[in-house]
């Protein structure tokens, strides 16, 4: 294969504006009022087997600089050493009876890990070369797959990424030409869940010419990042190498792996993401409620505050909702993706994070329909390992069809939402802080010794409703000091616009305040602190900042600004005093370096 062009990247972060006529209210009713499931077809040569009935879900040091993610030639790498080991797990808490819920499925799929007698996953080497094979069959055909290297690992392994498209190369300008919704498939950010990594191999194979998935890039471009955490997968372990939790890096971008996944988001600007990984089957279940986790597949759409509620009732109707009834069509058993407290004496479950720093959170916030898929998996090694990549292949090949035949109304919807967002600076209230409501609900379990249902009533923290904490007039944007460099780079990275003063002016502003006697600790890991905006002016000096709430990403701007979260720039450092940020209440009157 012929390397392709190298490419620089947009000249500029920031997102572009294309004002357009606003979409009434009536329209955007109509639009989202129907949806429907699109069931996926039988694998070649083979046809779905009689499994268990399914249930439903109910309707869960300073970095450098980022770079734009650069095309890497088709020649071979150097190989790498490690390979993807399998965590040591106890024995399984599994009877007969708990074996026989989830039987193997009629589908054999083939990776480079899922051979017979293998005990270790597809090793960082063998994805480099697969997605190398991949793109070679696409030389000639309409179709272009194409190898791009999104970031280094901490230990150097290259995180991969094959773009697939009907576009004329797979620069980003080039699929942004098409204008066609883009799909970013993201597994294994922990470490020690291979199930996403495996089945993203089998996805990006079926994306090739001839693939059953092929047809769908007549309507979409697809990213595919198999593994994005290759340190973590090389030594089993949940973290990436410096102890960090990749799945909660989206905001802070405090490590390389999340940078390269940010540099992805920033350049193809996806339409629809997908974090692929697996969840644990016993554990902490087996201990607190002597059960075991029943479903095959968890799921969940984005939620997070300030998620304008178009892209919530997209990602539900036209994603989630077609995705539970393709595995219900495949056998394949699904819920709510939720997790419980380490801590034995509490009883309490919570469905995935409301907090902007996860993958599907961070994305919404920048108007893309985020979408997590789980696959029970987490301390049990091999075990049942083509059922849990079956129900990852099932889930996001649902995805991909989902959002093709979705293609038109879904940029319609993401035009409307960027303005809308865009025309609230200034005005109205925004969510600083809010909470998961709670809950009671009954979660359908498994007895380990009999594998029969067993019904827990529990104490649940939903996701799918926010309780506001606080909020705040929503500003026209923020004020940084020029001393905040690393907090400016930090929101290029994740696509927001940042504005460098050239000539100063006063400003209208709102600074923060601490509350009395609130705790502002000077050192530790977060910083906590109460604030009170308080009404003056501060001086935009040459050399500041000016971050525009009249853009698309505002809200992502604001998870980040304001400083009394415990994800805010200014509690994890980035920010380095209270008085380097502010709340810019008028529209400026500045001038701005080019």
């Amino acid at each position: 294969m012929q390397p392709h062009p190298a490419f620089s990247g947009r000249s500029n972060g920031a997102p572009q504006f294309g004002w357009t006529l606003r979409l009434s209210a009536i329209a955007m009713a109509a639009l989202l009022a129907a949806c429907s499931s699109t069931p996926l077809p039988p694998w070649p040569g083979t046809a779905i087997g009689s499994h268990v009935p399914a249930r439903a879900p109910v309707p869960s040091p300073v970095p450098a600089p980022i770079a734009s993610p650069t095309i890497t030639p088709v020649p071979e790498q150097s190989p790498v050493a490690a390979q993807a080991a399998v965590r040591p797990a106890e024995p399984l808490p599994y009877s007969a009876g708990v074996a026989a819920r989830f039987p193997e499925p009629s589908v054999r799929y083939e990776t480079p890990g899922l051979e017979t007698g293998r005990s270790t996953f597809t090793t960082q080497s063998e994805i480099g070369q697969w997605l190398r094979d991949i793109a070679s069959k696409s030389l000639g055909s309409g179709t272009l797959l194409g190898l791009v290297t999104a970031g280094t690992s901490q230990r150097g392994e290259t995180i991969h990424a094959l773009v697939a498209t009907r576009a004329g190369s797979i620069e980003p300008r080039a699929l942004d030409a098409l204008d066609r919704p883009t799909v970013l498939l993201v597994a294994q950010q922990r470490g020690d869940e291979p199930a996403g990594s495996e089945a993203l191999l089998v996805v990006a194979r079926e994306l090739a010419p001839g693939g059953l998935l092929e047809p769908l890039l007549a309507r979409i471009n697809v990213v595919v990042v198999p593994r994005a955490n290759p340190d973590g997968a090389a030594s089993g372990q949940r973290s990436t190498a410096n102890g960090i939790e990749m799945t909660h890096d989206h905001l802070l971008l405090r490590t390389p792996e999340a940078r390269a996944i940010a540099a992805l988001v920033r350049d193809y600007r996806p339409t629809v993401v997908v974090d692929a990984g697996e969840f644990d089957a016993a554990g902490p279940y087996l201990k607190k409620y002597q059960a075991l986790q029943r479903p095959d597949v968890q799921l969940q759409y984005a939620g997070t505050a300030n998620q304008h509620e178009i892209i919530t009732k997209a990602a539900r109707e036209w994603v989630q909702e077609p995705m539970s009834a393709a595995l219900r069509d495949a056998q394949l058993s699904s819920d709510w993706y939720a997790t419980t407290a380490t801590d034995p004496q509490s009883m309490v479950m919570s469905m995935g994070s409301i907090a902007p720093d996860t993958l599907s959170n961070s994305n919404a916030l920048r108007n893309a329909l985020g979408l997590t898929v789980r696959t029970r998996g987490v301390g049990i090694g091999r075990a049942q390992l083509q059922r849990r990549v079956h129900g990852q292949v099932v889930a996001i090949s649902s995805a991909l069809r989902s959002t093709a035949d979705r293609a038109s109304e879904l940029a319609q919807v993401q035009s409307f939402v960027r303005r809308d967002i865009a025309s609230m600076a200034c005005r109205q209230q925004m969510l600083v802080q809010a909470q998961q409501t709670p809950e009671q609900r009954e979660v359908v379990m498994l007895q380990p010794e009999t594998g029969a249902d067993y019904t827990v009533r529990v104490d649940w923290n939903s996701s799918l409703a926010l309780r506001p904490l606080a909020s705040r007039v929503r500003p026209c944007g923020y004020w940084l000091a020029a001393e905040a460099t690393q907090a400016a780079e930090r929101l290029e990275q994740l696509g927001v616009q940042v504005l460098r003063v050239a000539e100063g002016a006063p400003l209208i502003a709102d600074n923060f305040t601490p509350s009395p006697n609130a705790a502002m600790p000077a050192g530790g890991t977060v910083r906590r602190v109460q604030v009170i905006p308080t009404r003056g002016g501060i001086e935009a000096g040459p050399g500041s900042y000016y971050v525009p709430m009249n853009q698309p990403a505002a809200h992502l701007a604001a998870a980040a600004l304001e400083p009394d979260t415990d994800f805010s720039f200014f509690a994890h450092h980035l920010i380095g005093n209270l008085g380097d940020v502010a709340r810019v209440m008028a529209k400026p009157a500045l001038v701005f370096e080019e």
